[in-house]
């Protein structure tokens, strides 16, 4: 299995930027897809952006142009790059790993993401 551990929430003005960092340990990170989701108060998780571990990346169309997903895996980690932050961006972050055999979800704890004046 593999264990996620967020990083790099807090607050940020409407129109600034985060990095959100997601570090994995404990299997071999090659072999996950990875992603980020988000969750509002009162609302459903849903998808921010998937990278797959040949580099192939999708984005909701809400952050289209605006975040950008990477991975580094000699670092073992994926990174969430947040620009031109909204107000409506705020959630808690959750890193995902999916393994690409198994199809097996991992979880990280969650990073908070609050983009207010």
């Amino acid at each position: 299995q593999v264990q996620l551990v967020e990083s790099g929430g807090g607050l940020v003005q409407p129109g600034g930027s985060l990095r959100l960092s997601c570090a994995a340990s404990g299997s071999i990170f090659s072999v996950y897809d990875m992603g980020w989701y988000r969750q509002a108060p009162g609302k459903q998780r849903e998808l921010v952006a998937t990278i797959t571990r040949d580099g192939t990346t999708n984005y909701a169309d809400s952050v289209m142009g605006r975040f950008t997903i990477s991975r580094d895996n000699g670092k073992n980690t994926v990174y969430l790059q947040m620009n031109s932050l909204k107000p409506e961006d705020t959630a808690v972050y959750s890193c995902n790993a999916r393994h690409i055999w198994r199809k097996t979800d991992y979880w990280g704890q969650g990073t908070q993401v609050t983009v207010s004046s």
